[in-house]
């Protein structure tokens, strides 16, 4: 049996892979409009596609039917992951069962936190986030349920 083997399946001590980046992809209608909410909702950016000075020069340059289908944002300091948004045919049928939490109430408790939550929860909801619970525990376990512009699940925490 190898070193990183168990007899019920991969050992979890097992080495490290040498990936330290990932990108987290949206499937979507809409990639520009969902790219730009998660720009204001995290202070990240769009960059032009490699090779085109702008996103025009590059939707320019591909076919009618393909242009929109991606979009990508990064956040500028480089510390969060490339997030990209892909155009699928198929509407979004069931929950997420990956989703993003936003953290802003870190090292908050009780009503201090619910306030910043509350506070976040607002702004985002001006940006076209749509507001589905409070999950409130009355500690630092509270946050707030939320969906995209395009029904994708999220929290504020």
């Amino acid at each position: 049996m190898a070193g990183d083997e168990r007899p019920d399946g991969p050992c979890y001590g097992a080495p490290m892979s040498t990936i330290k980046q990932f990108q987290v992809t949206f499937d979507c209608a809409e990639p520009e409009r969902v790219a730009r909410f998660w720009c204001e909702v995290l202070g990240y950016v769009i960059t032009p596609p490699r090779g085109f000075a702008t996103w025009e020069e590059y939707e320019d340059s591909r076919s009618p039917e393909d242009r929109g289908s991606w979009c990508a944002c990064v956040d500028p300091s480089g510390v969060g992951p490339r997030l990209y948004f892909q155009r699928v045919p198929e509407g979004k049928a069931v929950k997420n069962r990956v989703h993003l939490d936003v953290r802003v109430g870190t090292g908050l408790v009780g009503e201090e936190r619910l306030a910043v939550l509350e506070a976040e929860c607002t702004r985002l909801m001006a940006l076209g986030a749509v507001r589905v619970r409070l999950l409130y525990d009355g500690g630092d376990d509270s946050c707030i349920a939320m969906q995209d512009v395009e029904g994708n699940e999220f929290c504020v925490d």
